[in-house]
C-alpha cells in the first residue's frame, strides 16, 4: 500500500515536471498584457472568438469514447509516404507557380512567388508537452525532420497548440530562419524558446502586411481556441493565413468551428487558388471549434477556392473517429463541387499546374 508520503511526493514530483517543462512556453506579462489590450479582439483577460462560442465539456458518452480501442482510429499498418526531395522543392525566383507539401495533420510547406513558407510545422513524436506521454503520431515510413527541409524564407504559427506549435521544431528553427509571422501572444512561447524577438512579426485578426512586393499576408478570423498549460486558455490569439501573392492567392483555415466568417474571406480577399482546409479530429461536442467534414466543404465553397487540401487528419488520433473517415466524407461531400479536391501523400510535392489525379493512398 502506498503511504501518504509516496502520494504527496509523487505529486510534487509531477508538478514540478509540468511547472518547468520548456514546451510549456512563455507567460503573458502584465507588461505585455497592456500591448494586448490595444487589440479590439481582446477583452482585457483574453481574446474572444468572432462569433459567441461556448466551450462545453464533452459529454460522458464521448469521454468514454475516449478510452475505447474503437474501430480503425491508427492505422494497422506504416503509412507509406514519400520520402521529401528538397532540391525539388528549390526555389525559382522568377517563377509564380505554387508548389506544396503536406507533411500530415497541418503542417504545410508551401512555395509562392518565389517564396518558402512553413506553416505549422509538428515534426515530433507526440503532439504534446511531454516526449513520453500524449498523442502518439502514426507510423510513417518517412517522417519529415527540420534538417530534411530546404531554405525557408518565414515561418507561418496559426495557433499555440501542442499540434500546431512544436517547441523542438521551433529550437532547431531559431537560427535558421529570420522571420516568423504569429497571431498577437504567440510571441511569448518564441521567445522562451530563443527566437530573437526581432525575427517575430505579430498580427491581430484582418492585419496586412507585405513579405515583399509580391507577396502580402493576412490573419483571418477562425473559430477556435488557445492555451498550452491548465490555467492560459484564450490567453494567445488564434486564426487562418491568406498569403496574397502578385500572381496567386492561398487560404491555410487553421483549426476552426464552421462560421459565417468563411463567405467573409472569401468576399474580401478571395477567390483563392489553393485553400488549406481543416478536416479532422471532430466530434458532435467540438463542433463549436473542429468542422465536421461536411461543414469543411461548405468552409471551401464559402472561400472560394480552385483547389483544397483537407488538412487536420492522418498523422495524429485526437478524437473518436476513424482515422480515414475525414477524407471520405470530405470526398463524398465535395463530388460535383466548385473546387477539385487534392489527396496528397504525406511529403509529396505538388505543383498546382500539373494535372492531379486523387491518390487514395490511405485505402491500402
Amino acid at each position: 500500500m502506498i503511504s501518504f508520503s509516496a502520494i504527496i511526493i509523487i505529486i510534487l514530483l509531477g508538478w514540478m515536471i509540468y511547472k518547468f517543462n520548456p514546451a510549456k512556453g512563455g507567460k503573458v506579462s502584465e507588461e505585455y498584457k497592456m500591448v494586448l489590450k490595444k487589440s479590439p479582439n481582446f477583452d482585457g483577460n483574453r481574446f474572444k472568438n468572432p462569433v459567441a462560442t461556448v466551450m462545453t465539456a464533452p459529454k460522458w458518452a464521448t469521454m468514454n469514447e475516449f478510452f475505447k480501442k474503437g474501430i480503425d482510429r491508427k492505422p494497422n499498418h506504416p503509412i507509406h509516404t514519400e520520402k521529401f526531395n528538397a532540391k525539388k522543392f528549390e526555389l525559382n525566383k522568377n517563377n509564380s507557380e505554387i508548389k506544396f507539401s503536406w507533411f500530415g495533420h497541418s503542417s504545410v510547406l508551401l512555395q509562392i512567388e518565389g517564396i518558402n513558407l512553413l506553416i505549422d510545422p509538428v515534426f515530433s513524436k507526440r503532439a504534446s508537452m511531454f516526449s513520453w506521454l500524449g498523442p502518439k503520431r502514426f507510423d510513417y515510413d518517412h517522417h519529415m525532420t527540420v534538417e530534411g527541409l530546404p531554405e525557408i524564407d518565414a515561418v507561418l504559427i496559426s495557433h499555440d497548440h501542442y499540434d500546431h506549435l512544436d517547441y523542438k521544431v521551433i529550437r532547431k528553427l531559431k537560427d535558421k530562419v529570420k522571420r516568423f509571422y504569429v497571431p498577437l501572444g504567440v510571441r511569448i512561447h518564441l521567445e522562451k524558446w530563443g527566437v530573437p524577438a526581432k525575427n517575430i512579426i505579430d498580427f491581430d485578426l484582418w492585419n496586412r502586411i507585405a513579405i515583399n512586393d509580391d507577396l502580402n499576408l493576412v490573419l483571418t478570423p477562425a473559430r477556435h481556441f488557445t492555451g498550452r498549460g491548465l490555467t492560459n486558455r484564450f490567453s494567445t490569439l488564434w486564426g487562418g493565413w491568406a498569403i496574397l501573392g502578385k500572381h496567386q492567392k492561398v487560404f491555410f483555415s487553421a483549426d476552426s468551428g464552421y462560421f459565417n466568417g468563411f463567405k467573409e474571406i472569401g468576399e474580401k480577399l478571395g477567390p483563392f487558388d489553393l485553400a488549406f482546409i481543416e478536416c479532422g479530429q471532430y466530434n458532435p461536442d467540438w463542433e463549436a471549434i473542429h468542422m465536421l467534414p461536411e461543414q469543411s466543404v461548405q468552409a471551401a465553397e464559402d472561400v472560394k477556392a480552385k483547389f483544397v487540401v483537407p488538412i487536420h487528419w492522418g498523422k495524429f488520433k485526437l478524437s473518436t473517429h476513424a482515422w480515414m473517415e475525414p477524407v471520405e466524407r470530405f470526398l463524398k461531400t465535395s463530388e460535383n463541387k466548385s473546387f477539385q479536391t487534392l489527396t496528397p501523400r504525406p511529403n509529396e510535392i505538388i505543383s498546382l499546374s500539373e494535372n492531379h489525379e486523387k491518390d487514395f493512398w490511405w485505402r491500402e
